[in-house]
């Protein structure tokens, strides 16, 4: 309740409410007119210090005007400049790229060139391995045809009896052995090398005992190599006697004769595991010889045959010495009637040069003798000639 004189109000009556809204908005209005008297100084004694700085930031503006300027002739000279340099760049890289162009365009034409031969090198060794494939495959044929050959005993024979002939041939001259000799007692001999005596004709026989060796190679058990073995010293022994038997022939051949073996291999297991069988053939004067010992043997005899034939020439060779001395001797005696006969020469063109001489002194005087002096007192008889009448 609110007592006003006499009279009281509710809080609730609306005149009540309507009043205090009245006194509360003359008071809002007494202290917002108090705020803007108070704002008001405060702006007026703002105002000072805010031109002062209106004109600074004027001062600064033109500043920064002046200095846009600047900055806009130098952002000119520095995009003149930047142009510049642009156009610089574009042709230095235009010239970089010519530089690289030309490089890459010799460098592909060298790589071009290398691939080209490279090619070409390729072709030719491809053909060189198409060739050899084709050797190989030849050479293949031919093993299997030399298997064919060997596997005979006959064809087998012929085989190393064409190796012999082809050593032979081209170790010795022609007219220094004989192929297929027949000796007196009616065997037929490979080869007889015609050496002088000591020792005399000596035989050379082929023989391959190629069966006996493919046993020996291929034995699988200790039985089966101690048969190969056993049968390879049969088979060379018997090669031996047989040799030995027909080809060594007393006042007609060597005392002793050579067993040719056309194998490497089969003379060299001999020398190695059969060294008894070599000496068996040294007791019986048969040589066992390979192809490589059979040319070095072969060598030696011809040396021997060289000696012997410079022995049966020695005679003629003498008798060639005395006539060319005798010749030698007369040459000499020629030269010396050649060389009097140059002394006479000599003589005679030094005679010729004095008479030549002397003749020139007495000309010499007569073209300096006065005839003119001696004109008057000089008489001359004329003789005259008859005439035939």
């Amino acid at each position: 309740m609110i007592r006003i004189g006499d009279t009281e109000y509710a809080f609730s009556d609306p005149t009540v409410w309507f009043a205090i809204a009245g006194v509360f908005l003359i008071v809002l209005v007494l202290v917002l007119l108090v705020v803007t008297l108070r704002r008001t100084g405060q702006s007026a004694a703002m105002m000072s210090p805010l031109a002062q700085n209106i004109d600074a930031l004027g001062q600064r503006v033109q500043s920064l005007s002046d200095g846009q300027h600047q900055l806009s002739g130098g952002l000119t000279h520095v995009s003149e400049a930047q142009a510049a340099s642009q156009a610089n760049m574009l042709k230095l890289m235009e010239q970089r790229l010519a530089e690289v162009s030309t490089k890459m365009t010799e460098n592909l034409q060298g790589s071009a060139t290398r691939t080209a031969r490279s090619l070409g090198e390729l072709q030719e060794r491809l053909q060189t391995i198409d060739k050899a494939q084709a050797n190989i495959e030849k050479l293949s044929g031919d093993v299997l045809s030399l298997q064919d050959i060997l596997s005979n005993k006959q064809t087998r024979g012929a085989f190393g009896e064409i190796q012999l002939n082809d050593i032979v041939s081209k170790a010795l001259p022609s007219d220094s052995y004989t192929l297929q000799a027949t000796l007196s007692n009616g065997k037929r001999a490979d080869c007889l090398i015609h050496l002088p005596n000591p020792p005399g004709p000596i035989v050379i026989d082929s023989k391959f005992p190629l069966e006996a060796y493919e046993n020996l190679r291929n034995a699988k058990t200790e039985r089966d190599l101690s048969d190969a073995a056993k049968a390879m010293r049969t088979a060379v022994r018997a090669h031996i006697k047989a040799i030995s038997e027909r080809y060594i022939i007393d006042n007609e051949t060597a005392d002793g004769a050579l067993m040719f073996l056309p194998s490497e291999a089969v003379y060299a297991e001999l020398h190695a595991n059969f060294p008894e069988v070599v000496r068996d053939g040294f007791n019986a004067r048969v040589w066992i010889v390979s192809p490589t010992t059979c040319m070095a043997t072969l060598n030696t005899m011809r040396a021997i045959l060289k000696d012997a034939r410079m022995r049966e020439q020695a005679g003629a060779i003498r008798k060639a010495l005395r006539l060319l001395h005798r010749d030698v001797e007369l040459v000499v005696a020629r030269v010396q009637k050649l060389d009097s006969h140059f002394n006479q020469a000599r003589a005679d063109l030094d005679g010729i040069s004095t008479a030549a001489e002397r003749a020139g002194k007495r000309a010499s005087k007569l073209d300096n003798f006065d005839f003119e002096e001696l004109a008057p007192e000089v008489t001359a008889d004329v003789v005259r000639l008859a005439r035939d009448e």
